[in-house]
């Protein structure tokens, strides 16, 4: 059994997608030490097949119900949205919209952001809060991780303040490049300088617990399992 090379992101990429989960993933994290990465629970797919795995563009909302403007001292105050419509405008290929910092009052990402960032070949959006336009978004099939479903528009409520900068949700620091995996059990995030050793040993793993999972099948013990193959 070799373990596989990726030359780029689409190729790592595929490989997550197609042989990895992440359970396993976080597992391999835990024996580096990495113990909380990943995201709270209450986020979670719009829908059960949803995967999402690219680079994270963190975003940073903030609440914000004084209006538009003109005339607020910040500038920034005076646009619709803040900086939410550039950011969108900068994805690029492969990345993931991360986007913390809101109250849970009103919902972070909908069907037309959804088509915005699909245009620019994004992977997914990962929101600390709602997700509206729910039939728009899974008719486009764009990987949406949210904490459920409600339609409160966010332009009157919030503004983003920054992006492609460091956040943190829940215990989890996100930086710009780091990956995102999400399926239907969680969402972990891999630092970027662990990626390699992280994925290559998460994909031994996975072949392993095929073998365990064969064992266990024809009718091994948990304890013998556990001794022969170090993998439960």
């Amino acid at each position: 059994m070799h373990t596989p090379r990726w030359k780029d992101d689409a190729e790592l990429f595929a490989l997550v997608r197609n042989e990895l989960f992440t359970a396993v993933v976080g597992d391999i994290l835990d024996l580096l030490g990495r113990t909380h990465q990943f995201l709270p629970p209450r986020i979670r797919p719009l829908r059960d097949d949803m995967v999402v795995v690219g680079r994270a563009m963190p975003v940073l909302e903030a609440d914000d119900d004084g209006g538009e403007g003109p005339g607020r001292a910040n500038e920034l105050l005076n646009r619709p949205f803040g900086l939410m419509l550039r950011a969108l405008d900068e994805l690029r290929s492969h990345e993931v919209y991360v986007c913390t910092g809101a109250s849970p009052d009103y919902a972070l990402w909908g069907e037309l952001m959804s088509t915005c960032a699909m245009n620019r070949g994004a992977a997914g959006a990962v929101v600390d809060g709602w997700s509206r336009d729910t039939r728009g978004i899974l008719a486009l099939g764009f990987p949406c991780f949210s904490h459920g479903r409600y339609a409160q528009d966010q332009r009157p409520r919030g503004k983003v303040m920054d992006f492609r900068c460091r956040i943190k949700m829940g215990a989890v620091e996100i930086r710009p490049g780091d990956v995102i995996f999400g399926d239907l059990d969680g969402v972990v995030v891999v630092p970027r300088e662990l990626e390699e050793e992280v994925f290559s040993r998460a994909w031994e793993k996975a072949h392993g617990e095929k073998r365990v999972f064969e064992a266990i099948k024809g009718g091994m013990g948990a304890q013998e399992a556990w001794d022969k193959f170090g993998i439960l």
